[in-house]
């Protein structure tokens, strides 16, 4: 059966590293990724200890572009579901700019961004 929000944003925020990934829930596959812990974009970034929202801006720019290598800047009709309140909520307040600039990032290079008020997944819960 398939998933209804097919195509999800995924955000990874640790001290020196932003991670975002777009997954296929139908099976469970990452589909486009980008990083700061990939070489060209960490040479091309100065970020020193700890990544900034220009750092999230680029991995954003980054992402849209390989989503549309892939087909997929449309979201295959029903967009790229992204819920931002559960997002700031896992990576904490101090992490809200970098969120909304990989957000602002992927809307400004033609993503179809779906932003979610809350998500209805089974699995997710307050820990997840």
């Amino acid at each position: 059966m398939p998933v209804m929000k097919r195509y999800v944003l995924r955000l990874f925020i640790s001290l020196k590293y932003i991670t975002a990934n777009v997954v296929d829930r139908n099976n469970g596959r990452i589909v486009a990724t980008s990083s700061t812990a990939e070489h060209n974009i960490k040479e091309s970034l100065e970020c020193g200890r700890s990544c900034n929202a220009k750092a999230a801006d680029v991995v954003g720019e980054v992402l849209a572009r390989r989503l549309k290598v892939v087909g997929l800047n449309e979201g295959q009709g029903s967009g790229i579901h992204a819920n931002l309140g559960k997002e700031v909520g896992k990576k904490g307040f101090k992490n809200q700019t970098k969120v909304w600039a990989v957000v602002n990032a992927l809307k400004n290079n033609g993503v179809k961004l779906i932003l979610d008020d809350k998500d209805d997944d089974i699995n997710s819960g307050p820990n997840s």
